[in-house]
């Protein structure tokens, strides 16, 4: 028998790095996925090993199944209806494992996902082997919620061969959890979070998890359903940034100007709040949908020069800005900053030929353009590897 999960990414529409001062931040699904293939072997098959297939990088591990055993000899019996944080102990045995793997240098990064698999695979479905195969549609480390699409696909395959959920193992079609289920299996994608990035934030996991979108304030998060149909062009600049020196760099400007930066800091929940009150709206009509597009895509432009007095804007962002401004189209970062990617809002009444023209030249600039819309489903599964 063999499962698929698939779980969306994400992007923040609105408050990245002042929801680290106290302001609000919305965040949504995208319809770009990371998908788990989960499949045991049959008896006749003779395999003992855990296989874990990279497809997007080209990379394939394994592990013989008395090894994981002896590494985590703390795991007796598992269980997966409790989600377990990963002991210092236990995180020092892995290492040593993902360390034996020789990862290449340039990849070098994958080395905390494959640590935070081998923990939730371990967990969940104890030591029995088997074969693991991540495809995914979401570009590594660019801030469109990959690591969390990862653990949270990755939990819902394993939980659906657990006793802690229930499932018709017979359909075919894609099909959801239900809420107590997706409540555990958020849970349980945290865990791996915290493994691959120290102390997340939930949100991209809670996104991922559930779908739709999310408000996000001083550590609550509060799911909102969009009542809007909006479609984002997402560039990556391919430039990498370093989240924590810009973060930091952010509250260093706050100490330094405190009136300054509280003020802008308050505007952002404020487009923040009104954002998601816009999305929550009611459409009945194409001009209220035109009138909507509009409000987003001044808010888009406010959170963006706030962002901008942030000091963490970059020169690839701002060529993508300027680019899209010469289309009339609304641009913003989206995530840490600094590089990354940035959103343009694609109207409904936008002609095939300027969404064509406007991605063709962004992409002559050696930037990579995806086109997504927002506020989908969160996780889905269906059984026998129909996709």
């Amino acid at each position: 028998m063999e499962v698929k999960a698939r779980a969306p990414g994400k992007i923040i529409l609105s408050g990245e790095h002042a929801v680290v001062h106290g302001s609000t931040a919305v965040a949504s699904s995208i319809d770009l996925y990371t998908y788990v293939s989960l499949r045991f072997p049959t008896p006749s098959d003779s395999d003992d090993a855990l296989r874990l297939q990279l497809k997007e990088v080209g990379l394939e591990f394994s592990w013989p199944i008395g090894r994981l055993k002896a590494v985590l000899s703390e795991l007796d019996i598992p269980n997966s209806s409790v989600p377990t944080s990963c002991s210092l102990e236990s995180t020092k045995s892995l290492a040593a494992l993902v360390d034996e793997l020789k990862i290449p240098e340039a990849k070098i990064g994958l080395g905390a996902g494959v640590l935070a698999f081998l923990w939730l695979y371990s967990s969940i479905q104890g030591f029995k082997p088997a074969t693991v195969v991540i495809t995914s549609e979401l570009p590594l480390g660019s801030g469109l919620g990959s690591s969390a699409a990862f653990c949270v696909a990755l939990s819902g395959a394993l939980l659906s061969f657990s006793d802690s959920v229930s499932l018709d193992l017979s359909h075919k079609e894609w099909t959801s959890f239900g809420e107590s289920e997706l409540d555990l299996l958020n849970k349980w994608a945290f865990e791996g979070e915290k493994i691959i990035h120290g102390k997340p934030s939930g949100i991209d996991n809670t996104v991922s998890t559930y779908g739709n979108m999310i408000k996000f304030r001083s550590g609550s998060l509060t799911r909102i359903k969009s009542n809007t149909t909006l479609k984002m062009l997402i560039t990556n600049t391919k430039v990498g940034r370093n989240t924590k020196a810009l973060v930091a760099g952010v509250s260093e400007r706050t100490l330094r100007h405190p009136k300054g930066m509280a003020s802008v800091f308050n505007a952002v929940d404020s487009i923040s709040t009104e954002m998601a009150n816009i999305i929550q709206s009611s459409v009945p009509d194409d001009l209220s949908i035109t009138e909507t597009e509009a409000k987003i895509e001044e808010l888009m432009e406010m959170n963006q020069g706030l962002l901008q007095c942030m000091g963490v804007s970059h020169a690839s962002i701002e060529t993508v800005i300027r680019t899209t401004l010469k289309y009339k189209l609304a641009s913003k970062l989206t995530g840490a900053g600094g590089g990354g990617c940035v959103l343009t809002l694609l109207p409904t009444l936008l002609s095939g030929t300027v969404a064509h023209e406007v991605t063709a030249e962004l992409e002559s600039c050696g930037f990579r353009c995806l086109t997504a819309a927002i506020g989908g489903n969160g996780v889905e599964i269906c059984f026998g590897g129909s996709s």
